[in-house]
């Protein structure tokens, strides 16, 4: 059994295409509209997934020329994020079999496509997993800068997280690491090369830079709806951060940016000195944003990736922090009154303070001096 499956993003591409061989169907893809429509032509598939929401050509105008130009009855399978119900309708009456809604699992499209063209003859032989699969709805590259952590990278943490979560491609930043930190990089990417990337820079250029050439990196990728950036250490758990892309998703923000600002029920969890030094510095910050954001400097962001251009093409002044400055930046860009609707703080519900922070005690004092700095240039 032949299936044509077309998708803008490469990531739910190449999922679908893994899960549906293993399976033991014939998967052929294709990038955009049009390019399907050529597939379609070729290949004479038995059956055809497609997206609705594509950049040159709607999904809708794939099922038109199957069923319309080309009057054929091949069943059509749509898997999107798109939601809306008058759509739907509207590819029902073209004639689609059947609607997936993303987010969706693997084992639905598998139980989905088998309902419709039958079991194969032969199915792959697979490893059985225990752990669900989900095609996300949007696709979302996700920056970790590292400088010298090879003693902290949790690499089963992150392997674990770009298995489940189908969408999300996870670019870890080696900022001119001095110890072992490229070597395990490169052992966590083993065997997950489609979902883990590796942006090597030969020198330390601090977290500021190294955050940036990984956003702009991953910008360069159309496939990526969102981008957004992730301590090495985890000491945002990654449900804090899924949380934080599903506002950006049913939102109009532009950032969403995570709050360790301690409340009932979160396990937020300093050092009593580091604390008392964060809050202090958290104030001074408002003051110069002179806009009632309590966290900035929380190590877990999403962006919409249209905001990327004007808020990263620059270099950052500090080299820590350029969180505020990302606000500034946007702050001078929208207008005071706009931004504050753009830009979201969403309290996260655990936070830890991971041993063997880069930014010492000393590094806590000078950065006083740094917010000077930032107010007297970007006022």
């Amino acid at each position: 059994m032949k299936i044509l499956a077309i998708d803008d993003q490469q990531l739910i591409l190449l999922s679908v295409e893994k899960r549906l061989t293993e399976e033991g169907f014939q998967v052929k893809t294709a990038s955009s509209g049009q390019l399907g429509i050529d597939q379609y032509d070729t290949y004479q598939p038995d059956l055809v997934i497609v997206d609705i929401n594509m950049p040159d050509m709607s999904g809708l105008e794939v099922v038109k020329h199957i069923r319309i130009h080309k009057k054929s009855k091949t069943p059509i399978l749509v898997m999107s994020g798109n939601t809306n119900e008058t759509i739907i309708g509207d590819g029902f009456d073209m004639g689609i079999d059947d609607y997936m809604k993303k987010p969706v699992s693997l084992d639905e499209v598998v139980a989905r496509v088998t309902r419709i063209l039958g079991p194969t003859a032969k199915p792959a032989v697979v490893k059985k997993e225990n752990n669900t699969q989900m095609l996300q709805k949007y696709c979302v590259g996700v920056v970790i800068p590292c400088y010298n952590e090879e003693d902290r990278l949790s690499s089963t943490e992150f392997q674990d997280f770009a298995h489940k979560n189908l969408g999300y491609h996870l670019c870890f930043v080696n900022d001119g690491s001095t110890d072992g930190t490229l070597e395990v990089l490169e052992e966590l990417r083993k065997g997950n090369e489609d979902t883990i990337s590796i942006y090597n820079c030969e020198k330390n250029g601090g977290k500021a830079e190294a955050v940036r050439q990984g956003v702009l990196h991953l910008s360069q990728d159309s496939q990526f709806d969102y981008i957004g950036y992730l301590d090495a250490d985890l000491s945002t758990d990654f449900r804090d951060f899924d949380e934080l892309v599903q506002t950006i998703e049913n939102s109009e923000f532009k950032i969403v940016s995570g709050s360790r600002i301690s409340r009932m029920g979160a396990d937020i969890t300093k050092e009593s000195a580091r604390k008392i030094i964060s809050m202090t510095i958290n104030l001074i910050i408002q003051k110069i944003l002179g806009m009632p954001f309590k966290d900035t400097q929380c190590g877990a962001k999403i962006m919409d990736r249209e905001i990327v251009s004007n808020m990263f093409n620059k270099k950052f002044i500090t080299r820590w922090l350029f969180d505020v400055e990302i606000f500034m930046r946007m702050r001078k860009f929208y207008g005071k009154e706009k931004v504050q609707q753009l830009i979201c703080e969403q309290p996260l519900k655990r936070w830890i303070h991971a041993d063997g922070s880069k930014l010492s005690m000393k590094d806590s004092v000078k950065i006083v001096g740094q917010l000077a700095q930032i107010a007297m240039h970007y006022n």
